[in-house]
């Protein structure tokens, strides 16, 4: 059997190691928008009917207009990018895959499940000698950015060797449009991953995008079957996609937000590495104290085992939390 992939989001361990820690505990170990968006009224429908086919063509619509993608055809929704992402080794053909840098695990861990040979690399020019290339970009967790005109490029080398590309863009809705490689599809070879629940801040709804050529599309929305979105996520989704006001002044706060994070932990004694303005990857000596100092507070930050220098930070969502953060953080 294979090796657990870590995660942040699980307090069971957290409560386990800290139990006389206050509750509720403050998690801050995901990259989730902490002030999501205000979900509207839902009819009876959504929960009593099974969703139809002409409902999900529409929000794809949305979603399309939404990502800058010109044909509504190259969009699936699906029950959250998680799915999708397990689901594309079985639609992709290789033998080998490559991921660029440190980076969000279940991706290798999908391709091994897959039976596929997966190795990590450093640069983008390192994964052109892999079947199927694997970026995620901004980067999980360090913010790392690769140019999308870079990646479009690869996509045509890619794709003239039968070599495919995925891009998870998890995190790239809080950034500026021409970040994102969705404007330039479709490209041959080229697949994009895009979150509902981490920008939006509604993680449990369970929606996603994938982005690719009309062909490829199709043979997704066919092996993820009828049914795959539930009927509020439908309702949900189209209205916070199609709500370009609500996303600018979301953008906005974040990256006041993300200043603010950084502020203090710089005052706690920890360099800021990297990030998007949905978290902060910090690093210091003292970070295992750090992490202890926070657990015994009752506040949970994402840690990783295979460098113990290193913590994601998540965002506060109200003043209580700010409060709360920065006096666990200044307790020497």
């Amino acid at each position: 059997m294979a090796s657990p992939v870590y995660h942040g989001g699980d307090l069971t361990q957290a409560r386990a190691a800290h139990p006389d820690a206050p509750e509720p505990w403050l998690d801050l170990s995901t990259g989730i928008n902490p002030l999501p968006y205000p979900v509207p009224p839902l009819p009876p429908e959504d929960w009593t009917r099974l969703p139809e086919a002409a409902r999900v063509a529409a929000l794809e619509e949305v979603a399309a207009e939404a990502f800058g993608v010109a044909d509504p055809a190259a969009v699936v929704a699906t029950p959250g990018t998680q799915g999708a992402i397990q689901m594309l080794p079985r639609l992709m053909p290789g033998a080998t895959a490559g991921i660029l840098g440190f980076t969000y695990q279940e991706h290798a861990h999908a391709w091994r499940e897959a039976g596929r040979s997966v190795a990590v690399v450093d640069t983008l020019a390192d994964l052109a000698r892999f079947d199927v290339a694997l970026v995620v970009n901004p980067n999980n967790p360090d913010g790392r950015l690769v140019a999308a005109d870079a990646l479009a490029a690869f996509a045509l080398d890619a794709a003239a060797d039968g070599r495919r590309l995925i891009v998870d863009e998890a995190f790239v809705d809080v950034l500026d449009r021409e970040a994102s490689l969705a404007p330039r599809l479709p490209l041959p070879g080229a697949v994009v991953l895009r979150s509902f629940g981490k920008t939006w801040g509604l993680a449990g709804l369970r929606l996603g995008f994938v982005l690719a050529e009309a062909g490829f599309a199709a043979r997704l929305r066919a092996a993820f079957g009828p049914w795959s979105v539930a009927g509020p996520a439908l309702t949900i989704g189209a209205a916070a996609l199609a709500d370009s006001d609500w996303l600018a002044a979301t953008r906005t706060r974040l990256g006041r937000d993300a200043a603010r994070l950084a502020a203090l932990l710089a005052a706690a004694g920890l360099a800021v590495v990297g990030g998007t303005p949905l978290f902060r990857l910090a690093a210091g000596d003292g970070a295992a104290a750090v992490l202890a100092r926070l657990g015994a507070a009752g506040i949970h930050v994402r840690r990783f085992p295979h460098d113990p220098r290193l913590l994601r930070f998540g965002l506060p969502g109200d003043e209580p939390a700010w409060a709360r953060l920065a006096a666990a953080l200044a307790t020497s």
